[in-house]
């Protein structure tokens, strides 16, 4: 699968320690299924499985170097299509959550409004920006936070999927974008 990576259009756009993200996202994907083949391989089964039989209650782990490289790719494009300054992009405080909700006050989006400047890069539409704001929402921001009476544990099918949207809107940024 790490050869599937490496033949996509936008491999070589990303820093290498992005592309190590990616593929630390597959070697758990990888890893979980083996324990699943033969479960005497995986993890302790009094310290992982619960009531329902599942290994883990939640296996956002899995996705999370992919979500960060996620993160690192969109902090690179903004760069690049001028979209963030310099000090934007090595400072410590621009944040792309911010950046990329499409509910920020308006005073703020002159200064911080990615979402917004997008749509007037992309001519109008609002596709793209859409497509980066949900995967950051459903592949980062749900599962990086918690809040009570919100259950936002996924399981190993949905982390997968998780996974796939991040390669599936990289795929889009960088065809949408004209970055390779």
């Amino acid at each position: 699968m790490t050869e599937s990576l490496e033949e996509k259009s936008w491999w070589n756009y990303l820093e290498e320690d992005l592309q190590e993200l990616l593929r630390q996202s597959l070697l758990l994907i990888d890893t979980v299924e083996k324990w699943r083949r033969n479960p005497s391989t995986g993890p302790s089964t009094e310290l992982s499985r619960t009531s329902s039989g599942q290994e883990f209650h939640d296996y956002a782990f899995v996705v999370f170097p992919a979500a960060k490289a996620y993160e690192g790719f969109l902090k690179k494009l903004f760069l690049d299509l001028g979209l963030i300054s310099p000090e934007q992009y090595w400072g410590k405080r621009f944040r792309v959550g911010k950046a990329l909700n499409p509910s920020l006050k308006k005073s703020l989006r002159q200064k911080f409004g990615v979402y917004y400047k997008l749509i007037t890069y992309c001519a109008g539409d609002t596709g793209l920006a859409d497509t980066l704001w949900d995967t950051w929402r459903e592949c980062r921001n749900v599962l990086f936070h918690w809040f009570p009476n919100e259950k936002n544990a996924i399981s190993f099918e949905e982390a997968k999927e998780k996974f796939d949207m991040i390669l599936v809107t990289l795929d889009k940024a960088a065809k949408e974008c004209k970055i390779v």
